[in-house]
């Protein structure tokens, strides 16, 4: 919140928050750039005073003052903190080292409270996929692919519904609020991840709990690792003290470089979304192609929950997509999303090479589906590089997949 002004914050732009949050209080402290905090402890002469400061954070509360020790909290992991929640217009939010630290959180407090039963809908992210699907953490999963059956996949110990939108891979769109209300009091968490707070918040339609790998978007330059859950201060509370005992806290370091990402996010959303519906139409004429994932695309989105395509895009391609991946000259083949370099990958072998080929194909991973994560280069470079590597992998098999990953 920017000092002195109220609420008058909420209705500043997006892009003027992004560059603000976090920084509010900066002019007071008579610096510009945000400070960095490295320490693992904060000294303290009284000990009676600390011991009750203690107590407070034991609760996941928040104490004034210095955290005590790192692995509590640190003063430049809230600032990101503080500006995501803005963000998200939520009340709080919980960074974490990874997005799987943070999805693991929060499946250990659903555990702890007595309500192990998930309903996930599918596709989601490969590794949250395995996560639910292994019962790792003391929860078990009800798969279902489309929305409107995980009202009645609840129970009366499903403690969380699960959902991202757009979907990764296949960038399928779920309609939050019909999903929220019909899962009645079962909190609703949604992975934000492909489209940011730029694009969607998730918690105006419903959503409790907003999970990031921040480690995408918001850093923004593929050098910084970190995930965050935007929430009610209620349940960032149960997170804190998941996160001091696990001893999963984001690096002050990372929170620094996250919190600069957000400064850039709605310009580098903006750009790169432009750039890949750009992409999509090109790509839904080429022969090769055989059908394009974009959300903008695709009719009878949910009306007024985001805004736009995004960057991200998918397409199934003829003979083996994989040849594509090994074609490309200017575009990175990788995994991972949001930098500010374009990268392309086979999910069927990468990202979702955990699920199994069953619950992929029914999921809309095919073999011969590719990602393509756009990044900030022109439009134009990246369509060459595209329709080159589309011509040079022509003469490719698609082969089986299965009986390949085995060999």
């Amino acid at each position: 919140m920017i000092e002195g002004m109220g609420n008058e914050t909420s209705r500043l732009a997006l892009a003027t928050r992004a560059v603000h949050a976090g920084r509010d209080d900066l002019v007071e402290l008579g610096v510009h750039a945000v400070p960095l905090d490295l320490s693992t402890t904060y000294p303290a002469r009284d000990s009676a005073r600390e011991a009750a400061r203690l107590d407070v954070f034991a609760t996941g509360a928040e104490a004034p003052g210095p955290p005590i020790y790192g692995r509590v909290a640190n003063p430049t992991v809230q600032r990101f903190e503080a500006a995501l929640a803005e963000l998200e217009e939520c009340d709080a939010a919980v960074a974490f080292a990874t997005g799987m630290a943070a999805l693991s959180a929060c499946l250990l407090a659903t555990a702890a409270d007595g309500r192990p039963h998930v309903v996930a809908v599918r596709p989601l992210y490969g590794t949250s996929d395995h996560l639910l699907t292994s019962g790792l953490l003391g929860t078990h999963v009800t798969w279902v692919t489309r929305p409107e059956d995980a009202a009645g996949a609840v129970r009366g110990d499903t403690g969380l519904v699960i959902a991202e939108t757009p979907a990764n891979p296949t960038l399928t769109e779920i309609d939050l609020a019909a999903l929220a209300a019909s899962c009645g009091q079962v909190p609703l968490l949604v992975d934000n991840t492909l489209a940011t707070p730029v694009l969607q918040q998730p918690a105006r339609h419903g959503a409790r709990l907003v999970l990031h790998s921040a480690t995408k978007f918001l850093g923004g330059h593929g050098d910084v690792m970190g995930g965050i859950i935007a929430c009610d201060e209620a349940t960032a509370r149960k997170l804190r003290t998941i996160r001091h005992a696990t001893g999963a806290i984001l690096h002050p370091l990372a929170g620094y470089l996250l919190l600069r990402g957000l400064a850039t996010l709605p310009l580098r959303v903006r750009a790169a979304s432009a750039s890949a519906a750009t992409l999509a139409a090109r790509l839904a004429a080429h022969p090769r192609v055989t059908a394009v994932h974009y959300p903008a695309r695709c009719p009878g989105r949910p009306a007024g929950q985001m805004d736009g395509g995004g960057a991200l895009l998918a397409f199934e391609v003829t003979g083996d997509a994989r040849a594509v991946t090994g074609a490309v000259r200017l575009i990175t083949p990788a995994v991972s999303l949001g930098t500010v370099d374009t990268l392309i990958e086979h999910p069927a072998s990468l990202t979702h090479r955990t699920v199994d080929p069953a619950s992929r194909a029914a999921s809309g991973i095919s073999d011969s589906l590719l990602r393509l994560a756009v990044g900030l280069e022109d439009a134009d470079d990246l369509w060459d590089d595209l329709d080159q590597a589309l011509s040079a992998s022509a003469g490719s098999e698609p082969g089986n997949l299965a009986k390949t990953m085995a060999a």
